[in-house]
């Protein structure tokens, strides 16, 4: 079993690796192999150590941490640390593990390392020689463009989808946030076991369901109608989950 997850602090603020530091030092299984000022002080020890992990800032003089991250072959894990939310969209798109705002406490720093720390564990068990399923991993979150940002979502708050016209609604516990997109790309973003549509209109969280009654759902504080040309879906997914 991997004991430790060696890892690279790339920041150009020296508070920013004073914290970070402090922070890799309390978790025991990280081991902080180098602090560097930029990705090109970075490149050449990294072709020794070979880190599992970089905790990489993201503006940075002479080379940015958005453009350092294509040219690492192979690459390891990568946390974002930046004071700005602008580029988590494009972040996503470089399938980076976690964004991290500053300043950042230490109990979300924790939370992204310890998630990693798990799956590097699970993948280094020892292959069990019997039938199952394969199940593709999951993110634990999406990012919406909400207005003039892009907006970190975490799929467990979401209750149900409304659709508004050109836009849809996301309804959580506590708020609503419209998004300019369509069922059938958010369908794409959200895991179709957690997920179903019921209407036209409607897709809800499956586990957020209070009961259903006579082709209608009780969900949060809203009675959601289950229409003909998505009843026989949504009842055999129900059966599917038994």
């Amino acid at each position: 079993m991997r004991e430790k997850l060696t890892c690279y602090i790339i920041d150009d603020e020296h508070l920013a690796q004073e914290i970070l530091e402090e922070y890799v030092a309390k978790v025991p299984f990280l081991e902080l192999k180098g602090i560097f000022y930029s990705p090109l002080e970075a490149a050449a020890q990294m072709e020794q150590d070979k880190p599992d992990l970089l905790f990489l800032d993201i503006n940075m003089p002479d080379l940015d941490g958005l453009s350092f991250i294509p040219m690492l072959n192979p690459k390891p894990m990568i946390i974002l640390t930046t004071a700005y939310d602008q580029y988590a969209l494009k972040a996503y798109d470089l399938e980076v593990k976690d964004y991290l705002l500053k300043p950042i406490s230490f109990e979300r720093f924790y939370k992204g390392v310890l998630r990693l720390y798990q799956e590097s564990v699970s993948q280094q068990k020892p292959e069990i020689k019997e039938t199952k399923i394969d199940v593709p991993q999951e993110s634990d979150f999406i990012f919406l463009k909400v207005g003039h940002r892009i907006q970190k979502l975490p799929i467990q708050e979401i209750i149900y989808i409304e659709g508004m016209k050109d836009y849809l609604r996301i309804h959580t516990a506590i708020e609503k946030i419209m998004t300019l997109l369509s069922f059938g790309k958010l369908e794409e973003l959200l895991p179709s076991a957690k997920f179903v549509r019921v209407h036209r209109s409607f897709m809800v969280s499956i586990d957020k369901i209070d009961h259903i009654e006579k082709k209608r759902i009780k969900i949060s504080d809203r009675i959601i109608p289950i229409s003909d040309t998505y009843s026989d879906g949504f009842y055999k997914k129900l059966k599917g989950l038994q």
